[in-house]
This record gives C-alpha cells, sequence and structure tokens, in this order.
C-alpha cells in the first residue's frame, strides 16, 4: 500500500513539473519568441514559421524520440521518458498562451527559472519531459559522447534556427534564457546554502588554531597526516567544513595566530553529516 501511494506521489510531482514547464513555455517564453532548445523550442519555431500547432508538434517530436529511444538505447530509457513525453504535449495544449508582462527582459529571466525549477523537479524523480534528451543519450552509448556536450549540440542546432525564424535580438534572448536555466538548475540541485572546506597546515601553532576554531566556531575538525614533498617530513593538516557565515570568523582567527599559516579554501557545494544535514555540534 506504502508503495502504491509513493508510486502515485511521484506522478503528481512529474504533472506538477510539466506544469511548470508547460507555464514557462506557454506564457513568458513563447509569446517573446523565444526558442531556448528543446522540442518546445522547436514547437514554438514551427508554429511561427508554418503555423503549425504547438503541442501537436511537441507530440510528434516526442512520438519520434521515443522510437529512436526503443530502437537505440532499448525498453529501460524507453519507458522512463514514455510518461513525460505523451503527457507533456496535453499539458501544453492545456496550460492557456498569454503573455504575462510585455517585458521580454524579464520573461526570459522568470520564464528561464520557472523551467529550470520543472527540469530539476522532473531529474529529482527520475524523469524527463523526453524529446531532445533522447539523443545525447544515443550520442553517448555509440560515440562516447558526454551526454552534456550532447545535450549543447541539439540545443544549439534548435537556438540556432532562432536566426532564420524570429532574428538577432531572439537568437541572444534564447542563449540568455539557456544560461539563466542552467545557472538556476544548478543552484536547485546543490542548494543555495554552500560550505568551505578550509585546509590549514601551521608550523607550529596548529593546535592553538585547532582549539580556538572549536571554542569560536563549534565546529568538528580531522586532523591529517602528510608529507611534505620538499622536505619529506611528517606533517599534520587541519580539515574543517564551515558555512560562508561562519568563514568570515575563521578567517581572522588564522591569521591572528599564525600570519604565515598555509591555508586553502574551497567551495562545496553540498555536505551531508552532522552538523550539516542533521543537526548543529555542540
Amino acid at each position: 500500500m506504502k508503495h502504491g501511494r509513493n508510486i502515485i506521489w511521484t506522478y503528481i510531482k512529474i504533472v506538477f513539473a510539466l506544469t511548470i514547464l508547460a507555464i514557462s513555455i506557454n506564457m513568458f517564453l513563447g509569446p517573446h519568441h523565444i526558442a531556448a532548445g528543446g522540442v518546445s523550442g522547436l514547437g514554438i519555431l514551427l508554429e511561427s514559421a508554418l503555423g503549425l500547432n504547438r503541442a501537436t508538434v511537441i507530440l510528434v517530436l516526442n512520438i519520434i524520440m521515443l522510437i529512436l529511444a526503443l530502437i537505440f538505447l532499448g525498453k529501460k530509457p524507453f519507458f522512463k521518458v514514455l510518461f513525460g513525453s505523451l503527457v507533456f504535449p496535453a499539458i501544453i495544449e492545456i496550460v492557456p498562451e498569454y503573455m504575462i508582462t510585455p517585458d521580454r527582459l524579464l520573461s526570459v529571466i522568470f520564464g528561464s527559472a520557472i523551467f529550470a525549477l520543472g527540469v530539476a523537479i522532473l531529474y529529482k524523480n527520475n524523469s524527463s519531459s523526453g524529446g531532445t534528451t533522447i539523443p545525447p543519450l544515443i550520442f553517448k552509448k555509440y560515440f562516447n559522447l558526454s551526454t552534456s556536450i550532447g545535450l549543447l549540440m541539439t540545443d544549439a542546432v534548435v537556438v540556432s534556427l532562432t536566426l532564420f525564424v524570429f532574428g538577432f535580438d531572439e537568437f541572444l534572448y534564447a542563449i540568455l534564457s539557456i544560461v539563466i536555466t542552467s545557472i538556476v538548475m544548478n543552484y536547485i540541485e546543490t542548494g543555495t546554502n554552500r560550505q568551505k572546506s578550509i585546509m590549514v597546515l601551521s608550523e607550529n601553532h596548529l593546535l592553538e588554531i585547532n582549539t580556538r576554531l572549536s571554542q569560536e566556531i563549534g565546529r568538528g575538525f580531522t586532523i591529517l597526516e602528510a608529507r611534505g614533498g620538499y622536505s619529506n617530513l611528517s606533517k599534520e593538516v587541519l580539515l574543517i567544513v564551515v558555512t560562508d557565515q561562519e568563514f568570515s570568523k575563521v578567517k581572522p582567527i588564522i591569521e591572528e595566530i599564525d600570519p604565515n599559516a598555509f591555508v586553502i579554501v574551497n567551495s562545496v557545494a553540498e555536505v551531508m553529516g552532522s552538523g550539516f544535514t542533521y543537526h548543529p555540534i555542540e
């Protein structure tokens, strides 16, 4: 029973994500002729160039891609994108085409951000809206081409067609839309609460640095054993992960205790475990 409810909930989330995509296309990007890649972009292009129904174009293209997936990729990828490929055109048809704002730049910014949210939800639920997500998988399987490059190539073809159908301004806006979508998706997937990992190497003050940071920051530490590449001497390296806000306190403490300390700081997209995803260290 619980498994059945989980499946139903997953499909509800997929439909919700597809609706978000449809709103982005029909109310933000489409009315301003922004064809930012994918079958939805081709739908916008062919609707304007040939007068074809946008939802019908997306459905036909998705069916073609499903056939290619079944032939070249097998049953598993086929069934993975089947639901989204068939439901997405229906939702595109249901969601009204309405221009939310006449400002093209605002439409691109918000439309792309909304689109990124929809795609992120689909990815999280192991689903897809079909379309041009399939050719990159074929390229990867038969030509050993990374999926990111394959997707970039297919989107580049669609965006390039914008030059001939709409013009140079729309072409630039389409590129901007892809950039915004990529940035927002990255933040959604990795979270906005970024952390920093800090590695500290101090000749004579490592214990003091450790003690001060433990008292004032309240984070756990790891001591790593290392060996100098030039001196071949054993050394200890202090490793700590802190939030961006805590980092502003860490740096002055280290500089105060040992101005000559060797410090490496890296941005960390995600941290899981005690003090971050569970509870703060007391």
